[in-house]
């Protein structure tokens, strides 16, 4: 049996980045992984320009002035953001009118904001000094013009889209997604609607369905398998044409758990079965090619944190994204916590920030089928192997999770 450490370092190394890429438009390329890198074409900004509204002046000019003895100068025009100043260079003694964008006219080397002005006709003065190049944003200041602005794989967020579209990109090039096929097995289960009174609702497939989307998969489900050995054989064949596939059930030692067995049978090549981890232990992972195979165990928690820790980084890997582990930070425990088995524990938590520290404390009732405690965290304590006690006031590992994920 091997360690969360060691399982996750042979599904790691047996997963292949899916070296495909497709075009995607800048509405639709959110949470997509960049498949180039992406260099600019030219200067942002591709002039100075005010980051102010106000007047362009020449330093030299104002700078004594202040609010008892303010620099009175001559307006002799305005200038909009997209537009040019069409005059000379300006001279000493002279003011141009700016709007926040327009691009900065030649001798001019300042902008004093309004704020700082009083105009009266043609004349403003001026009641504050400036230095050189205060309130303008100069030439190649956020983006020089050959610089590797973003790169291959990361995932694109709203910041990036922003620095997309500014280098007047409409299209990206991203990694076409994995399929994941995913199934739940078992005689007892039915669809969530469907169920009769002695049916187990079957929340495995929904939960795992809308993981794969969230790290970047494409999710397939095919529905419930029986707990028949030739149903669940034919049901893995037709999943094949999959990168991943996914099930949940049917991988402990039960006189029903096929799936060992059946992966075997259609030449899956078992890397692991059985992890020292809590919860979450029977996971299964096999590989034919390129193709990976998780089987997961049957409860809801187990099948969220089997999915979290060694799941999620396969799928992040196989679609290009160079980020594939979850934040890991530090808190102080708000009560004891035991663990008596020697597997690594992942424990529901629920972490705050209090006069600057990070505390947390646990769900409660950690059984592996009470889902409303994954619902109810933001994070997963994180208890080694080795320890078998946490005192109350003792720093701990967590790991952030759901909407408090970075």
């Amino acid at each position: 049996m091997l360690s969360v450490e060691k399982a996750l370092e042979l599904i790691i190394s047996n997963t292949a980045i899916r070296e495909q890429s497709e075009k995607t438009d800048i509405f639709n390329c959110w949470g997509r992984t960049l498949f180039n890198n992406v260099q600019a074409k030219f200067n942002v900004p591709s002039k100075d320009n005010s980051s102010m509204d106000g007047y362009a002046v020449l330093t030299d000019d104002i700078k004594k002035a202040d609010a008892e003895n303010p620099v009175s100068l001559k307006i002799i025009d305005e200038v909009r953001a997209g537009a040019e100043f069409k005059g000379k260079k300006l001279q000493s003694g002279n003011a141009i009118r700016i709007m926040t964008g327009a691009p900065i006219p030649e001798g001019a080397d300042s902008v004093i904001p309004f704020e700082e002005t009083e105009e009266s006709g043609d004349i403003v003065k001026i009641f504050k000094s400036t230095f050189k190049s205060e309130n303008i944003r100069l030439t190649g200041e956020d983006i020089k013009k050959g610089n590797t602005v973003l790169s291959r794989g990361i995932r694109i967020d709203s910041a990036e889209i922003g620095l997309l579209s500014s280098l007047n990109m409409n299209e990206i090039s991203v990694f076409v997604k994995p399929r994941v096929g995913i199934i739940s097995t078992g005689d007892e289960l039915a669809e969530p609607g469907f169920a009769d009174i002695d049916k187990i609702i079957n929340t495995n497939a929904y939960v795992l369905y809308s993981e794969v989307k969230k790290y970047g998969g494409e999710p397939v489900y095919e529905g419930i398998v029986k707990d028949n050995y030739n149903d669940v054989k034919k049901m893995f064949l037709k999943l094949m044409s999959n990168d991943i596939i996914i099930s949940s059930g049917g991988v402990s030692m039960g006189r029903y758990d096929f799936i060992p067995d059946v992966l075997k049978d259609i030449g899956v090549d078992i890397k692991l079965h059985k992890v020292l981890v809590k919860p979450g232990k029977p996971i299964i992972f096999g590989t034919i090619g390129k193709k990976l195979f998780f089987g997961l165990p049957g409860n809801p928690v187990s099948v969220m944190v089997s999915f979290m820790e060694f799941v999620r980084p396969a799928i992040l890997k196989m679609s290009g994204n160079n980020k594939i582990t979850k934040p890991i930070l530090k808190a102080k425990t708000k009560e004891e916590i035991r663990k008596k088995e020697k597997r690594k524990h992942f424990i529901r938590g629920i972490f705050s920030i209090e006069n600057g520290d990070l505390f947390v404390i646990t769900t409660g009732p950690q059984g592996s089928g009470i889902l409303t405690s994954m619902s109810s965290a933001n994070c997963l304590i994180i208890i080694p192997m080795e320890t078998d006690l946490v005192n109350k006031g003792e720093l701990v590992e967590i790991q952030l999770t759901g909407h408090s994920e970075i």
